[in-house]
């Protein structure tokens, strides 16, 4: 079996600005795998250029040979100088790769790595708290997404331009979110707090104590990962279990991450950390590190998070996985078999391959790109 193309396919899901980019993998023997790359606006060309230019390299190849793909992509491809859209690239094509392996070989793609170690995984739910601005309509908000069914919710609540130096009053915001959030949902929920690298060490410290009382499932990337000793400097202070991962791409990233024992859990995201073996493998050397992996899944409903499912369905430091509530409704003018959480839980795909389809015909009716960079900002603008 030999790949004869590689398509992508660029979608305008309508909403976050944000671009859903999948790729399909075609063999000379009629079996295809779809993947999906992660985007940000400004670099969507960057990441399509990268999968155009990638994919033609890939013609004539086995697509058995993964492991293979992996290394001589960084190694000969990129000449050792990677980068983030080209991570993106290489996660969707590899992910469609397992996808074309399970199909051939007629199971789903968890059973050719390794078995499961569950038969459901766990998700929290984000993007349910994105209209909100004040701590009465983020508790409001929390309950109701709790109320179906959901028992783990992420939020940022943070206000402002992301700037390292952040108002006090912006911290006393994020401490009354918290709180509000809390009375509202109870004791038993989940409350994981995502910062999006936005403190100094400093103010992480000062906010993370001041939100102890409130019982954070988890403290998510308080300061750069560019910043590794900051990030241990936190977790060391607050005690409330760190996040970091998500900027972080191929394996050789996560190898300073054990060794300043800067984290808890790691939440590499599958559409830009190398593909569904790159995350296994980083989970695999977190596990003697005493690390869990929690991927984050800022990407569609679709194809990502079946890819996503497929990784964590084996892992035995798994402990829950991101679903981004409000996309799912478009999703489905794309897949109408998109996997859909109960209790708080998506069941395993049964099919062969990652156990999903795309409609061709919708991708094409929403063909586009969800809207270019903003505009930078003026020295005038700032306080």
């Amino acid at each position: 079996m030999k790949i004869t193309s590689v398509q992508f396919f660029p979608v305008d899901p309508g909403f976050r600005s944000r671009t859903w980019l999948f790729v399909k993998v075609m063999t000379d023997a009629g079996v295809h795998g779809w993947g999906e790359a992660y985007t940000l606006r400004g670099r969507d060309s960057a990441v399509t250029g990268l999968i155009a230019e990638l994919g033609e390299a890939c013609v004539g190849r086995n697509p058995f040979d993964i492991k293979h793909f992996l290394q001589v992509v960084q190694d000969d491809y990129a000449q050792r100088r990677s980068s983030f859209e080209l991570y993106c690239a290489q996660s969707a094509i590899e992910q469609a790769l397992w996808d074309i392996a399970g199909k051939a070989c007629g199971q789903p793609v968890y059973n050719l790595l390794g078995g499961r170690c569950r038969e459901r995984v766990r998700v929290y739910a984000n993007g349910w708290s994105d209209h909100c601005k004040t701590p009465a309509e983020y508790a409001d908000a929390a309950a109701a997404v709790v109320a179906q069914g959901f028992d783990a919710i992420k939020l940022s609540p943070l206000p402002g331009a992301w700037r390292t130096q952040v108002p006090r009053a912006h911290e006393k915001q994020v401490v009354a979110v918290v709180a509000a959030v809390r009375e509202a949902v109870g004791p038993s929920v989940d409350i994981l707090l995502d910062m999006l690298r936005r403190l100094n060490a400093g103010a992480a410290i000062r906010l993370g104590r001041e939100l102890l009382p409130y019982d954070l499932h988890w403290y998510e990337e308080p300061c750069l990962a560019e910043n590794l000793d900051a990030v241990a400097e936190v977790r060391r202070a607050v005690g409330t279990p760190v996040v970091t991962g998500e900027t972080l791409y191929g394996k050789a990233a996560f190898v300073p991450v054990f060794e300043k024992r800067a984290a808890d859990i790691l939440n590499p995201d599958i559409c830009n950390v190398g593909g569904i073996l790159e995350l296994r493998e980083i989970a695999a050397m977190a596990e003697p590190h005493y690390m869990a992996i929690s991927p984050h899944n800022f990407n569609s409903t679709t194809v990502a998070l079946n890819a996503t499912v497929h990784a964590a369905a084996g892992m035995p430091n798994f402990t829950l996985t991101e679903y981004y509530l409000p996309f799912a409704r478009f999703a489905e003018r794309i897949c109408p078999g998109q996997l859909l959480p109960r209790g708080g839980h998506l069941d395993l795909p049964t099919a062969p391959g990652l156990g999903i389809e795309l409609d061709e015909e919708a991708l094409r009716r929403h063909a586009g790109y969800a809207g270019r960079a903003p505009a930078l900002v003026a020295p005038a603008t700032e306080r």
